[in-house]
């Protein structure tokens, strides 16, 4: 498998990432009422639910379904970067369609306007399918041993509404207030809705919904409303979904007649995935600063106009190297910061001076003297941040 076969998976969720990242620990409850179209259960009940149901040793219940991610965070007109480039997420909607029949028969694929790719996993053997590249990579996997999933930092199920509500639930805190009702119908099926709400009012989070299964408890869609919407800035969720063991045939792969095939040994890429991720950790961790708590937190790390592009003053980029956020596969990191730059408002203060970058969720501040602060908080507060040195 080409090195970043599947990394061309990283799609993170980036508004859902940067909320769940921005809260803190011990929940606060408060109580909602609805009409009784589910049994009433507290916010505690359903948070103890969706863990149990997370903890099952068996996973989640064989289903399959359709996931829609939308984003409008207002950010201007976007370059073209290609359908599966993480840079195409940020705007406008995406599906990807899922089944599950158990551990080891899963399958994700994403189709495009004119390619889709697949990954399945059947058994101790997976493939992925890449139709824009006319290629299929076959993967030996260890019996009970890890699943490809396990080779990336990002998997194909992080578009999922699982992934979203796990970084969420994970870090409910004393800075969030939590209400509940049993009135919502997410696809189809009844569900519960947690209703996420910051106290601090430098947040640019109105709330965050998460509806959950009335039956079995599985996420169904996480939404995340900015202040002075009326519609989500970025939600992922089900518009299908069955809870029936799919078709032994959804599981099952043949490459194309003229389709490139190349195999590929599970342990040697792994431990190269390994270690370029340790790697990559380990820099994060070192470089990293947290200023603030709670839903006004802002991370602040070093950031040049080269250190994002990764191209030199010259325009060159190193080596054929990928900039430190991204840029293989197609994705150009230049072309979207040429883009958004251009709406960006120069600052200055008492910390420096340096270029705003303001959107519905998230604010971004690049210092001239090289740091980079991002937050989903008002500019107000990411300048304040910008002042902790």
């Amino acid at each position: 498998m080409r090195k970043g076969t599947f990394m061309r998976w990283g799609v993170p969720i980036a508004a859902a990432a940067v909320i769940g990242g921005a809260l803190g620990a011990g929940p606060v409850i408060a109580a909602v009422s609805g009409d009784p179209v589910l049994p009433e259960r507290s916010a505690q009940q359903l948070l103890a639910d969706a863990a149990a149901a997370k903890g099952k040793s068996e996973g989640p219940p064989p289903m399959s379904g359709t996931v829609q991610q939308t984003a409008s965070l207002g950010l201007p007109a976007l370059p073209q970067t290609g359908g599966s480039s993480p840079l195409a997420l940020l705007s406008g909607s995406h599906e990807v369609k899922v089944w599950y029949g158990g551990q080891d028969k899963i399958r994700v694929a994403m189709p495009t306007q004119l390619a889709e790719t697949n990954l399945i996993v059947n058994g101790d053997q997976a493939w992925y399918w890449d139709s824009s590249s006319n290629t299929a990579t076959r993967v030996k996997l260890p019996q009970g041993g890890e699943r490809p999933g396990s080779l990336a930092t990002h998997r194909p199920e992080d578009l999922t509404p699982q992934a979203a509500a796990e970084k969420l639930l994970a870090q409910v805190g004393e800075h969030t207030v939590i209400s509940v009702s049993n009135t919502a119908e997410v696809a189809g099926r009844p569900a519960y809705q947690l209703v996420l709400k910051p106290k601090a009012e430098g947040s640019l989070v109105q709330e965050v919904r998460l509806a959950l299964d009335g039956e079995n408890y599985m996420p169904l869609r996480v939404q995340v409303f900015a202040k002075g919407s009326a519609e989500p800035a970025f939600q992922v969720g089900y518009t299908q979904v069955t809870f029936t063991p799919p078709a032994a045939e959804n599981f099952t792969f043949t490459p194309p007649a003229g389709a490139k095939v190349e195999e590929q040994d599970f342990a040697a890429h792994k431990r190269e995935m390994t270690g370029e991720h340790e790697e990559r950790a380990k820099e994060a961790a070192q470089d990293v600063k947290v200023v603030g708590e709670g839903w006004t937190s802002v991370a602040v790390l070093p950031g040049s106009l080269s250190d994002l592009t990764g191209k030199k003053a010259d325009g060159a980029t190193p080596g054929g190297e990928e900039s430190r956020f991204g840029g293989r596969d197609g994705a150009d990191p230049a072309a979207l910061l040429d883009s958004v730059l251009k709406s960006a408002t120069p600052v200055s203060g008492e910390w420096g001076s340096g270029k705003l970058i303001t959107t519905k969720l998230v604010t971004v501040l690049l210092t001239d003297d090289g740091r980079l602060l991002v937050g989903a908080v008002t500019p107000e507060e990411i300048t304040k941040a910008a002042g902790v040195k």
